[in-house]
């Protein structure tokens, strides 16, 4: 919960909504968390759910994760995708911080 925080702290543009806020001025973010990964709420909910599975002593929460995984995958490479195409810098960005949500791995 602590990294969806300082997500939140350090984006004011962070939104459950993919688009680009254009009325607000939205520009490219990469300090805080975004200095490590392109996506780091992602990684905030995700790191959340499996800490609430083992805080509930449940297995049934690791397979309930599962689907769940799937939708932030395929929510994140369309979103990446996106922000490639309509945030100015972001392929620059993307070049410089390699890993969208965990690093080393996705």
């Amino acid at each position: 919960l602590a990294l969806t925080g300082w997500t939140l702290l350090s984006n004011p543009y962070a939104s459950s909504a993919v688009r680009i806020q254009s009325e607000r001025g939205q520009h490219l973010i990469s300090t805080g968390p975004y200095a490590l990964v392109r996506h780091p709420m992602y990684l905030g909910v995700v790191i959340a759910c499996l800490g609430s599975g083992l805080a509930l002593g449940s297995w049934w929460a690791g397979i309930v994760l599962a689907p769940v995984l799937a939708v932030f995958v395929r929510r994140t490479l369309k979103e990446d995708a996106m922000l490639h195409h309509e945030l100015s810098g972001y392929p620059a960005y993307a070049a410089r911080v390699r890993w969208r949500v965990l690093p080393y791995v996705f």
